[in-house]
């Protein structure tokens, strides 16, 4: 008979599974929606697992594409107030992303979706921004604070498939920010852990 410390684990599997399937998706087929349907079941694992809400983003086309969003109502997602498509200088997600482009890519982007100031803490400048992210390493978890919207902090974690970019992030309020760092730490844990029992390759 299994243990009870046993039991959660093929549910687990079963969930980064359909994520990764989930990339495959994005990229392979015009029509997202059954695969934002699929992001929704497998994040609500994560967010019932972790008490945040979890975001599933990709670049694809040259666009930040927020697929999917895990939330509820005590732990509700960050607004979209200004187009996250247009703004991904100012958040987790999508400086998360530019970070895994290589110089033309992010040269391309920032060229159709100019940096600008979007709360009084978000970066400045284009030349602020990339000065930023090249001393970010290619794979290496982001954090902001207060940059997309006033009162949140965000983090996110890069996810690669192939030559695909894409994120796992989180928020949470910022009187909760000490949450920040240890919540990450679980997501983190619960995709790395089981790079052995899936047939793609998670970099963290």
């Amino acid at each position: 008979m299994a243990t009870a410390t046993n039991a959660p684990a093929p549910t687990l599997i079963v969930s980064v599974q359909r994520v990764m399937r989930l990339l495959e998706a994005v990229n392979s087929h015009p029509d997202v929606a059954p695969a934002k349907q699929l992001a929704r079941e497998a994040l609500a694992h994560r967010r019932d697992a972790i008490g945040v809400p979890v975001y599933f983003a990709v670049y694809r086309e040259g666009e930040i594409e927020i697929v999917a969003v895990a939330d509820t109502p005590y732990a509700p997602a960050v607004a979209e107030w200004a187009d996250f498509r247009e703004t991904g200088h100012a958040h987790a997600l999508g400086q998360c992303l530019l970070s895994q482009l290589d110089e033309q890519g992010r040269s391309d982007h920032l060229d159709r979706h100019p940096v600008q100031l979007v709360t009084p803490c978000s970066v400045s400048d284009r030349r602020a921004l990339l000065e930023r992210l090249a001393s970010t390493e290619r794979m290496q978890t982001v954090v902001e604070r207060q940059e997309y919207a006033l009162g949140t902090v965000c983090a996110a974690i890069p996810i690669t498939v192939g030559s695909g970019a894409a994120v796992m992030g989180i928020s949470l309020p910022l009187h909760q920010e000490e949450r920040l760092l240890p919540a990450v730490e679980q997501l983190r844990d619960a995709i790395g852990g089981l790079l052995g029992s899936i047939a793609f390759s998670i970099s963290i």
